[in-house]
Protein backbone atom coordinates (compact mmCIF):
# COMPACT_ATOMS: atom_id res chain seq x y z
CA UNK A 1 0.00 0.00 0.00
CA UNK A 2 1.21 3.57 -0.55
CA UNK A 3 -0.60 6.89 -0.39
CA UNK A 4 -0.61 10.26 -2.15
CA UNK A 5 1.82 13.37 -1.06
CA UNK A 6 -1.00 14.81 1.31
CA UNK A 7 -2.05 11.29 2.75
CA UNK A 8 -5.69 11.96 0.68
CA UNK A 9 -5.67 8.73 -1.64
CA UNK A 10 -4.38 5.18 -0.73
CA UNK A 11 -2.86 2.84 -3.75
CA UNK A 12 -2.23 -0.81 -3.96
CA UNK A 13 1.02 -1.50 -5.66
CA UNK A 14 2.40 -4.43 -7.34
CA UNK A 15 6.31 -5.08 -7.16
CA UNK A 16 7.68 -7.08 -9.86
CA UNK A 17 11.41 -6.98 -10.34
CA UNK A 18 14.40 -8.31 -12.94
CA UNK A 19 18.15 -8.43 -12.61
CA UNK A 20 18.89 -10.79 -15.25
CA UNK A 21 16.07 -10.16 -18.06
CA UNK A 22 15.05 -7.41 -19.08
CA UNK A 23 12.42 -7.59 -22.02
CA UNK A 24 9.89 -8.40 -19.63
CA UNK A 25 8.20 -9.54 -16.49
CA UNK A 26 5.93 -12.03 -15.17
CA UNK A 27 2.56 -12.01 -13.61
CA UNK A 28 0.27 -13.52 -12.54
CA UNK A 29 -3.52 -14.79 -14.65
CA UNK A 30 -5.48 -12.79 -11.67
CA UNK A 31 -3.83 -9.75 -13.01
CA UNK A 32 -6.20 -9.80 -16.27
CA UNK A 33 -9.11 -9.33 -14.09
CA UNK A 34 -7.09 -7.10 -10.86
CA UNK A 35 -7.93 -3.64 -12.78
CA UNK A 36 -8.54 -0.85 -10.50
CA UNK A 37 -7.80 2.99 -10.82
CA UNK A 38 -5.93 2.73 -7.26
CA UNK A 39 -4.33 -0.50 -8.45
CA UNK A 40 -0.88 0.27 -10.15
CA UNK A 41 2.41 -1.85 -11.17
CA UNK A 42 5.70 -0.77 -10.38
CA UNK A 43 8.07 -3.19 -12.79
CA UNK A 44 11.60 -3.02 -11.84
CA UNK A 45 14.79 -3.27 -13.60
CA UNK A 46 18.20 -3.69 -11.55
CA UNK A 47 20.92 -3.63 -14.32
CA UNK A 48 25.14 -3.94 -13.60
CA UNK A 49 27.16 -1.67 -15.41
CA UNK A 50 30.81 -1.36 -15.00
CA UNK A 51 30.28 1.20 -13.08
CA UNK A 52 27.45 -0.12 -10.72
CA UNK A 53 24.11 -0.37 -10.76
CA UNK A 54 21.01 1.68 -12.73
CA UNK A 55 17.62 0.98 -11.59
CA UNK A 56 14.60 1.19 -13.98
CA UNK A 57 11.20 2.18 -12.77
CA UNK A 58 8.09 2.00 -15.06
CA UNK A 59 4.91 2.57 -13.09
CA UNK A 60 1.96 1.09 -15.35
CA UNK A 61 -1.78 1.34 -14.58
CA UNK A 62 -3.32 -2.25 -13.68
CA UNK A 63 -6.06 -1.83 -16.73
CA UNK A 64 -2.99 -1.17 -19.28
CA UNK A 65 -1.67 -4.21 -17.77
CA UNK A 66 -4.74 -6.05 -18.16
CA UNK A 67 -4.79 -4.85 -21.81
CA UNK A 68 -1.47 -5.62 -22.87
CA UNK A 69 -0.49 -9.13 -20.58
CA UNK A 70 0.37 -11.71 -23.06
CA UNK A 71 -0.07 -15.24 -22.54
CA UNK A 72 2.70 -18.47 -23.64
CA UNK A 73 3.03 -21.92 -23.01
CA UNK A 74 4.91 -24.20 -24.08
CA UNK A 75 4.92 -28.72 -23.38
CA UNK A 76 6.45 -28.03 -19.92
CA UNK A 77 4.67 -24.83 -18.49
CA UNK A 78 2.56 -21.83 -18.77
CA UNK A 79 3.13 -18.06 -18.44
CA UNK A 80 1.49 -14.59 -18.37
CA UNK A 81 3.85 -11.44 -19.03
CA UNK A 82 4.17 -7.87 -20.17
CA UNK A 83 6.66 -7.03 -22.32
CA UNK A 84 9.08 -3.95 -21.85
CA UNK A 85 8.24 -2.29 -25.45
CA UNK A 86 4.62 -2.30 -24.26
CA UNK A 87 5.12 -0.72 -20.89
CA UNK A 88 7.97 1.65 -22.04
CA UNK A 89 6.16 5.34 -22.46
CA UNK A 90 5.27 4.62 -18.23
CA UNK A 91 9.25 4.81 -17.36
CA UNK A 92 9.08 7.08 -14.08
CA UNK A 93 5.72 8.07 -14.30
CA UNK A 94 5.64 8.80 -10.70
CA UNK A 95 2.79 10.99 -11.52
CA UNK A 96 -0.11 8.23 -11.14
CA UNK A 97 0.61 8.81 -7.67
CA UNK A 98 -0.51 12.11 -7.87
CA UNK A 99 1.00 15.66 -7.97
CA UNK A 100 3.78 15.94 -5.43
CA UNK A 101 3.38 20.21 -5.61
CA UNK A 102 -0.57 19.30 -3.85
CA UNK A 103 1.20 17.94 -0.62
CA UNK A 104 3.12 21.46 -0.45
CA UNK A 105 -0.19 23.82 -0.61
CA UNK A 106 -2.31 21.48 1.72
Amino acid sequence: MATDQSCKNTFSVQVKTNARTFNFWLLTKKAKEQVSKTHIYALVNLRKTKTGETIEYYIVPSNFISEKMVYSKNINSEWWAINLKDVEKYRDEWSLFGDPKIAANT
